[in-house]
């Protein structure tokens, strides 16, 4: 049964990735899309890939404090730290992909 599940998952992720091709080989730069491309290349900001930052990391520490149940205090402290890491690299990584 779980084999099979993960073969669903995989099968799933290789249609997204052809989907994906497809559209950016076929829509891309000469089609409808052209706008939507262009306005990708403007870039954000260091400010906005910050408030991008703390949003996604408030997020995954939620997902994080949800899934950890009866071991959320004592992991306080790792779960601070963890934020600080998950900020810088939401940022940097906002602003260097977008």
């Amino acid at each position: 049964m779980l084999r099979s599940v993960a073969w669903i998952g995989a099968g799933g992720i290789v249609a997204a990735a052809a989907v994906a091709i497809v559209f950016l080989a076929v829509i891309g730069a000469s089609g409808p899309a052209a706008a939507f491309f262009t306005e990708l290349n403007q870039g954000v900001s260091l400010r906005t890939a910050a408030i991008a930052g703390v949003a996604a990391s408030i997020a995954l520490l939620i997902v994080m404090a949800v899934v950890a149940g009866d071991g959320l205090i004592g992991e306080f402290q790792y779960m601070i730290a963890g934020f600080f890491l998950f900020f810088v690299f939401f940022t940097l990584f906002v602003a260097w992909v977008f």
